[in-house]
């Protein structure tokens, strides 16, 4: 059996269209689809769906992925072990992390790290929505305690302790008030973020020695979690309304007082990332020099 094949399989049903594989592999669609069709005459089966629209997988074409994905996954961790007899640790690093991790935390860590290890190169996949990160071609993922699979090995990352800031431009605050209570949110805009699954980020729960105070903030504006945050933080800036985020992605615009602080002696802390990877395979020389860079990077809390 042809691995070249079966990766090609696998890039197709993951693209969901031989165009879209063409791009991420460098295939040509023609190639591609050869490669495929070799494939399904070998097994006997059909392995996708195809349309004009779009190309799916049959039921065997799923189980066949679902069986692929990690026996691949040991093909290329074992062959990457090979790397690991050479003096420099060499190869890819595909990691995948919430938006806030790409934004907050790894901007800390991958610059020293990057000049330890040049011939390490590093792929990131910013996405909020929780996914299997091997099933997703990842060798580890970036998450926070609540959202960590199991059966997987959690490395702490980043600062150990992380806040949650409300800010609003001094504009604002002028015109509208400076809240004195989490109580008085409610009469003032906020701007608000949705996650993938639909849900807002919605109560705010402020934390001032064994009080707290959840709060259901409403505004003008809705963004989704990641990316488009920034504009949430680009509306706030020109006096749109409060906005509850990360401290360490507020802080630039605290310290430069674009964005003056709401409320900061309620501002709740909860514990940094994790970095997590499957303990049932074998750690590629990337990841391995990876999680040896980071447990020798101070342990410091944000803010």
């Amino acid at each position: 059996m042809n691995l070249t094949d079966l990766n090609a399989f696998l890039a197709v049903a993951r693209a969901g269209g031989f165009r879209g594989a063409s791009r991420s592999t460098g295939a040509s669609a023609s190639t591609l689809s050869e490669q495929v069709r070799r494939l399904e005459e070998r097994l006997g089966v059909r392995l996708l769906h195809r349309s004009t629209r779009s190309v799916t997988p049959t039921e065997a074409g799923t189980r066949l992925m679902d069986r692929l994905v990690p026996a691949l996954g040991e093909v290329d961790a074992a062959l990457e072990t090979m790397k690991g007899f050479r003096d420099t640790p060499a190869g890819k690093l595909r990691l995948n992390v919430p938006v806030v991790a790409a934004r907050v935390i790894l901007p800390g860590i991958l610059p020293a790290f990057l000049a330890k290890y040049p011939e390490i190169e590093i792929e990131i996949v910013a996405e909020d929505s929780f996914v299997d990160v091997l099933a997703a071609g990842s060798d580890a993922g970036i998450r926070y305690d609540e959202r960590l699979e199991q059966d997987m090995i959690a490395v702490p990352i980043g600062p150990r302790v992380q806040r949650l800031a409300l800010a609003a431009a001094p504009d604002y605050l002028r015109t509208r008030g400076e809240p004195a209570h989490p109580r008085d949110l409610l009469n003032h805009a906020c701007l608000l973020g949705r996650f993938r699954s639909g849900g807002l980020t919605s109560p705010w729960e402020l934390e001032r020695g064994d009080a707290t105070v959840s709060i259901e903030p409403r505004g003008p504006l809705v963004v989704s979690v990641g990316g488009a945050m920034d504009l949430a933080v680009d509306m706030a800036v020109a006096g749109a309304g409060i906005i509850g985020l990360f401290e360490d992605w507020l802080r630039p615009h605290l310290d430069s007082g674009t964005l003056l602080p709401v409320l900061p002696d309620w501002w709740p802390s909860f514990p940094g990332p994790f970095l997590y990877y499957s303990g049932r395979r074998l750690v590629p020389p990337p990841l391995r020099a990876f999680l040896d860079f980071i447990k020798e990077q101070p342990r410091e809390s944000s803010g």
